[in-house]
């Protein structure tokens, strides 16, 4: 990951997040290498075309509430599309207990 862009760090390990599970977008930020990187988190995936294979329906607020801006929506295709994957919602957020993926930094 040393000769890579912000943008292709964050893509390379959205990639990694499995099926079934969700990562926060500090989460992200912390694994591409600086934890302040939240925002920027969402930016690179706000860029992504949506026929992609970068799974960004997996990466949720830290809360694991969707994001508005995910496929202009209000956030129902994120989770219908995690809901498809079994990942199960709580009072209308992710149960990030048993769902967060646990991918630690190497």
């Amino acid at each position: 990951m040393e000769n890579q862009n912000t943008f292709e760090k964050i893509y390379d390990i959205v990639r990694q997040i499995p099926r079934g599970t969700v990562a926060s977008y500090g989460q992200i930020a912390e694994l591409a290498g600086n934890r302040r990187w939240s925002r920027v988190v969402g930016y690179a995936l706000y860029a992504v075309p949506f026929e992609s294979d970068i799974p960004c329906h997996r990466v949720v607020t830290k809360e694991g509430r969707t994001s508005r801006a995910f496929g202009g929506t209000d956030g129902s295709l994120q989770k219908e599309l995690l809901e498809a994957e079994g990942v199960e919602f709580i009072d209308g957020h992710v149960d990030m207990k048993n769902y967060q993926w646990t991918k630690r930094r190497v």
